[in-house]
């Protein structure tokens, strides 16, 4: 590659002017700088790679870990009855959680519907409002309408105990990192891989130490739920106010002073915050949970699945969204009272010590009501059919949708099209590829976003899926996980930008969104499936689904908060709507939208995992048979591996702030 010197340079400005050096110029522009130097490597590294090697990973670069794991799997097995760390430890912790679980249940039942629907609605008219009162109120009823009130009793009970102990491992964990640089340092990558990790991969481990039941359950609801309230309490605390803290140490105020009366009081808002998104995700939780032995919603939702029944699905999963939503907005809106310092919701009568006493009261009261009455669960005749209906609508959808549609074709060509046109193009091309071409542009795309560590990053993420050994089937999940990207973002972009620019299409797109995205992940495979059929396509259709929610709230609100005074020049200048949001929107709302594409790759590869249970084959397949034949190798071995596709794709797709420190990145 030839540079030209511009054409003062070549002309000539005198003995005072700067010399022209074309090494300062490159390295002034990153971007080509970086590409020169990786092409450099690439050109004297590839051809020593592909004669030693050749172009498939190579077996002497491999490390079986699958004698280990075993040997682990067995000791496990072999000592979990025996053992003092599992008779005094471990025994007592799983006890603990099941006489936990089945005292909040109990007392749910106690109560009866009446009793539990009286003090839900009322807890929430005090911390958050008369409408969202109203919307527990009518969540309840929607639940015992349908047939659902002892499993919706049985999923909250165990979410009860999930959160407060998600809540208080989070908030300890939180606090040492809120403290401690060297812990946040240490934590943030655990918390990374507790995220990343899918869920099937450590409930194997999961149930070898506990055994199927509600302490496995729990436990792995905790490792998923637990972080987002770890980060969000460092965060909160790492971002108190440097004066107010200065200012209570000149007081003569103790580390444990200022904590108490300084930074956790500053940070409260991000603390209720973490536990709105501890709750969403321990719900998230619950269909997953119910494979080692969780009762209650998410186990109809799993039963259903199995016999592909629609409606029975759709039943068990309507209370788990109502349960989401009641929750999401009650807790959204303690938070943003809080943080306002506003006083509570409700009438006068309804504040303070005396609010409490009365939610009380009139919960016992009306308990003792329904008891009286003799009906603490709902009474079966106020129960309405709506598996039967939707069954019909599916079926009439199956008949008329999956083939035989006139010019553009049924759900099942398709699937078929989508799958021979763009998944196994893709599949075989990443397959074809190089294992060292894969890292080059794996590190191109990484070091052209951010800096050398993050390449670096992105690489040795790459490089251990090869040493694990399971290079193919990991580049046959990254084709769906791409393609189902791709179309997540375009669908994402085109309808935030739409919303964006029409309060009206936001404001009924809202509740559509909510359900989606608290709808359980396990719930989209059914229709898929039955629209679909079996095969990579469902997995990656389920995946677009539950991802799209994520991209069109980001983008949406990215468009919205962007700075009304460019746009007003912008208009003022004659520019038309298009151009004002190509040209100034769309750039001003970069970070935004990146962090759009960042959540949608998360998402995504969340549901192509699961995809694994209707066909989507490579590293789902391989982790979801780990957890049912209990091979602790096949399914740890394919779950880390996600871990690491799950990294690179992160540090491709989020740029990486530089230090200006005067040097290139």
């Amino acid at each position: 590659m030839s540079v030209s010197a511009p054409p003062a340079a070549r002309r000539g400005l005198g003995a005072d002017s700067p010399k022209w050096r074309p090494a300062q110029a490159l390295r002034d522009r990153r971007g080509p700088a970086k590409l020169l130097l990786l092409a450099v490597a690439a050109a004297v590294l590839v051809p020593l790679l592909q004669a030693k090697y050749g172009a498939a990973w190579p077996s002497a670069l491999t490390v079986d870990v699958s004698g280990p794991l075993g040997k682990t799997s067995d000791w496990i097995i072999d000592n979990r009855d025996s053992h003092w760390l599992f008779v005094y430890f471990l025994g007592h912790l799983s006890n603990a959680v099941v006489i936990s679980v089945r005292g909040v249940y109990l007392l749910l039942l106690a109560l009866g519907w009446t009793g539990v629907t009286a003090g839900i609605t009322l807890l929430a008219w005090r911390v958050a409002g008369l409408r969202i009162a109203a919307t527990a109120l009518i969540s309840f009823l929607v639940s015992g309408l349908l047939g659902m009130w002892v499993p919706t009793m049985q999923t909250l009970a165990l979410m009860v105990v999930a959160v407060v102990a998600s809540v208080v491992v989070g908030a300890l964990l939180g606090l040492a990192a809120g403290l401690s640089d060297r812990l946040f340092k240490i934590l943030r990558p655990v918390l990374d891989t507790m995220q990343v990790l899918p869920a099937f991969a450590y409930l194997l481990p999961v149930v070898l130490v506990f055994g199927i039941g509600v302490p496995a359950a729990l436990l792995a609801t905790v490792i998923y739920a637990a972080p987002p309230m770890a980060r969000l309490t460092a965060l909160g605390l790492r971002a108190a106010d440097a004066g107010v803290l200065e200012a209570s140490t000149s007081l003569g105020a103790t580390g444990r002073q200022r904590l108490l009366t300084a930074r956790l009081p500053m940070a409260r808002k991000d603390l209720l915050l973490g536990v709105n998104q501890t709750i969403m995700m321990a719900l998230g939780m619950v269909v997953i949970a119910s494979m080692i032995g969780a009762a209650g919603l998410g186990d109809r939702v799993y039963q259903a699945l199995a016999s592909v029944d629609v409606g029975a699905a759709l039943a068990a999963a309507i209370p788990i969204v109502l349960l989401a939503i009641v929750m999401d907005r009650t807790t959204a809106a303690a938070g943003e009272r809080l943080g306002s310092g506003t006083a509570a919701a409700g009438p006068a009568w309804l504040r303070g010590w005396q609010a409490w006493t009365g939610i009380a009261v009139v919960t016992a009261a009306l308990a003792l009501a329904g008891r009286l009455s003799g009906s603490l669960v709902w009474p079966g005749a106020w129960v309405v059919d709506l598996a039967r209906p939707v069954n019909d609508f599916k079926e009439w959808m199956v008949d008329h949708l999956y083939s035989g549609v006139p010019v553009i074709g049924g759900t099942a060509d398709w699937a078929a099209h989508f799958t021979n046109w763009v998944l196994n193009p893709l599949r075989d091309g990443l397959t074809a590829l190089p294992w060292y071409g894969t890292l080059l542009i794996v590190a191109a795309l990484a070091w052209l976003i951010g800096t050398w560590r993050t390449a670096l990053t992105a690489v040795l993420a790459m490089a251990a899926i090869g040493v694990l050994g399971v290079w193919k089937p990991s580049m046959n999940t990254l084709s769906q996980v791409l393609a189902a990207l791709v179309v997540t973002l375009v669908l994402g972009f085109g309808i935030g930008i739409l919303a964006a620019g029409s309060k009206r299409l936001e404001a009924i797109l809202r509740p559509v969104l909510d359900v989606m995205q608290t709808m359980p992940q396990f719930v989209y495979l059914i229709p898929v499936v039955a629209l679909f059929a079996v095969g990579r396509a469902p997995a990656a259709a389920a995946a677009v689904v539950y991802a799209l929610p994520a991209v069109i709230r980001i983008t949406t609100q990215g468009l919205r908060q962007v700075d009304p005074a460019a746009m007003e020049s912008a208009q003022s200048l004659g520019a038309t709507r298009w151009q004002i949001l190509r040209q100034v929107q769309l750039p001003l709302a970069r970070p935004a939208l990146l962090l759009a594409v960042n959540q949608g790759v998360v998402l995504v590869l969340a549901v192509v995992i699961i995809g694994g249970l209707v066909g989507g084959g490579a590293l789902g397949y391989d982790v979801v048979t780990g957890l049912a034949t209990g091979d602790l190798a096949l399914g740890l071995v394919a779950g880390v591996a996600i871990v690491c596709l799950g990294l690179m794709l992160d540090r491709v797709t989020q740029p990486t702030e530089r230090r200006t420190t005067g040097k290139g990145a």
